[in-house]
C-alpha cells in the first residue's frame, strides 16, 4: 500500500510515538542534530512530538527538545509573505533554503511536515510546494518525514495525501484511520534505506504494548474494508460533492471567507469581514451546531468538516442543510 519504497513499519500506539521515533531514527542515522518543522502543525503530545509541533500548545511544555528550527505554512489564504508571485513560502523551496542557509544545511536532519496541515485549519499545499520540497530535501542529503496521521487512509481521496502530488517521504507517519479509531495503533513506516540502517543499528524503540496483536488485528480489518468497500476512491467522490456544497454555503454566508480542503477533509475559516479577513472565533458556532444536531471540530477560527468516509450522500446533504443554519445564526 504505501508509495515508492516504504517497505518496513514499527507498529505503536499512536501518532505521538510514530512522530517520536521519526526524530530519533532521522537524528541517528544522519549524524545531525537539527530537525525543521513548520508553525501550523501538530504532531502530538509527548515530549519530541509537542516540540516538533508549531501551534500554541507546545507553549506550556517549553523549553522542549532541543534542536527544532521552523519555516511558514503554504498558507495561501493568509501568506506570511503577503504572497507574491512567485511566492517563496507557497512555492516551497526558497524559504526553505533561506531557513537551511542560516542554520547549515548540514547540520539538519529532516523536514517534518503534515502532508495536509489537519486541526490547525486544513492547509492544502499549492500545486508544487511537496516536490519542490522533495528536492531541497535531496539536494542537502535532508530525509524527509510526512506526518499522515490525520491525512492518511483514505481521509484525502487517495490512500496516502503524498500520493497525490507523487511525492515519495523517507518516513511516514499513520495512525487514527489506521484503525477507524476504534483501538489505539500508529506506525512509522520507512524507505528501504533507512530500513538497511535499523537492521545493522540497535534502535531502541519499544514501549509496553506496541506492535499489539488486538490493535494490530484491528488494523488489518481496517485496512481490508477501506480497500474492500473502496473508501479510499468514494472519498474523493463524495469530496467533490462536499467541496462544493461548502463553496455553495461560502457563496452565501459572508462569514466564510476561505474553503479548502480533500477528499473528507475540509476547512471553512470564518471572519467578520472578507476584505480584512478579521477572523471570528469559531467554537461558539460548534455548541449551536450540537444543539442542532451536527457535530463540527474547531481551532481558532476554522470549522473542520471531516465526515467518516462510510458516510451517504444523503448524511452529507443533511449535514450542510444543518450546517447553512448554523452559518446563518451568525448573521
Amino acid at each position: 500500500m504505501t508509495p515508492g519504497d516504504l517497505t518496513r513499519t514499527l507498529f505503536v500506539n499512536d501518532g505521538a510515538e510514530a512522530n517520536e521515533n521519526a526524530l530519533k531514527l532521522v537524528r541517528w542515522v544522519t549524524g545531525r542534530s537539527k530537525v525543521v518543522a513548520r508553525y501550523r502543525s501538530y504532531h502530538g503530545a509527548t515530549a519530541g512530538a509537542l516540540s516538533l509541533t508549531g501551534d500554541s500548545r507546545r507553549l506550556a511544555a517549553e523549553p522542549g527538545v532541543p534542536g527544532v528550527v521552523r519555516i511558514f505554512d503554504p498558507y495561501e489564504y493568509r501568506c506570511p509573505a503577503g504572497h507574491p508571485d512567485p511566492c517563496p513560502v507557497c512555492t516551497g523551496a526558497p524559504h526553505l533554503e533561506e531557513v537551511l542557509a542560516h542554520e547549515g544545511p548540514e547540520t539538519v536532519a529532516a523536514v517534518f511536515l503534515e502532508t495536509v496541515t489537519g486541526a490547525n485549519g486544513v492547509i492544502v499545499p499549492p500545486p508544487g510546494y511537496l516536490r519542490a520540497v522533495r528536492e531541497v530535501c535531496d539536494r542537502h542529503g535532508i530525509l524527509l518525514v510526512l506526518d499522515e496521521v490525520m491525512a492518511g487512509m483514505g481521509r484525502t481521496g487517495r490512500w496516502f495525501a503524498c500520493d497525490h502530488w507523487d511525492v515519495v517521504p523517507d518516513v511516514l507517519t499513520l495512525a487514527k484511520g489506521l484503525t477507524s479509531g476504534y483501538v489505539p495503533l500508529g506506525a512509522m513506516v520507512i524507505s528501504e534505506r533507512l530500513s538497511e540502517w535499523v537492521w545493522e543499528n540497535p534502535f531502541p524503540s519499544g514501549v509496553t504494548t506496541s506492535g499489539h496483536p488486538l490493535a494490530c488485528a484491528v488494523g488489518a480489518a481496517s485496512i481490508a474494508v477501506i480497500h474492500e468497500d473502496g473508501l479510499a476512491e468514494r472519498a474523493a467522490e463524495l469530496g467533490e460533492m462536499l467541496g462544493a456544497g461548502l463553496s455553495d454555503l461560502a457563496a452565501r454566508h459572508e462569514v466564510v471567507g476561505d474553503v479548502r480542503g480533500l477528499g473528507l477533509l475540509w476547512g471553512l475559516e470564518l471572519v467578520r469581514d472578507r476584505e480584512t479577513k478579521e477572523p471570528i472565533e469559531a467554537k461558539p458556532l460548534v455548541r449551536e451546531a450540537l444543539r442542532r444536531g451536527l457535530w463540527l471540530y474547531a481551532r481558532g477560527n476554522v470549522l473542520l468538516v471531516a465526515p467518516p468516509l462510510v458516510v451517504s450522500g444523503e448524511e452529507l446533504a443533511e449535514g450542510l442543510a444543518r450546517l447553512d443554519d448554523v452559518l446563518s445564526a451568525l448573521r
